[in-house]
């Protein structure tokens, strides 16, 4: 589970056999005060990958700035160059994204929870005529 802001728009390929699959990555901040009283701050880069419906609303809802909670798990891929150099890239594939942002700002359309990857029902939203209701989502 991590929270965190999109550093790029997501990008959204097909498979051979015809399924979505988004990616994009998330910045997550981690800021503390070391033994002199100095803060200090580090940043860590989660490459992100949704598959199916959930790689479709990614791709739809999400964009560069997007603050999102994700869940997922971790998974590592390995491939050789054609240097024949071996290069391995660790993933989060996404099981569960949630939009943070609330309404107006640039991150995002909304704090609504969207579908997860097993197509769970999001919980109903307030009545707000502007906002975009979950029951008025085609997806």
């Amino acid at each position: 589970m991590i929270i965190g802001n999109l550093t790029r728009d997501p990008e959204t390929r097909s498979t051979p056999s015809g399924q979505n699959v988004t990616s994009f990555s998330v910045a997550t901040n981690l800021i503390w005060t070391d033994a002199n009283g100095e803060k200090q701050k580090k940043t860590e880069f989660h490459n992100i990958v949704a598959w199916r419906k959930l790689a479709d609303i990614c791709s739809q809802y999400l964009k560069k700035g997007s603050k999102v909670y994700i869940e997922g798990r971790l998974q590592t891929r390995d491939w050789e160059d054609q240097a024949g150099a071996k290069h391995y890239r660790t993933e989060i594939i996404a099981d569960n994204m949630i939009m943070l942002d609330s309404k107006g700002s640039s991150g995002g359309q909304g704090s609504q929870p969207s579908s997860s990857q097993e197509y769970a029902q999001p919980e109903p939203q307030k009545n707000q005529d502007d906002e975009i209701q979950v029951e008025n989502i085609p997806f």
